[in-house]
């Protein structure tokens, strides 16, 4: 998912460069949802992981 969010930031670097300022700002608020998205993913399975407890062997 980190993945996209460097695809669309490169996408708005180069847009930028090229004076595309439309996509240039798309790109970049597809990359801030994506990013957020993979944050909050990241939070809800380190509390799941938390809430779970490690099994004993």
């Amino acid at each position: 998912m980190l993945g996209w969010v460097v695809t669309f930031l490169v996408i708005a670097l180069i847009a930028g460069i090229l004076g595309f300022g439309g996509v240039a700002g798309a790109s970049i608020e597809i990359a801030k949802i994506i990013f957020f998205i993979a944050i909050v993913l990241f939070l809800v399975s380190a509390v799941v992981g938390l809430a779970r407890g490690r099994t004993r062997v």
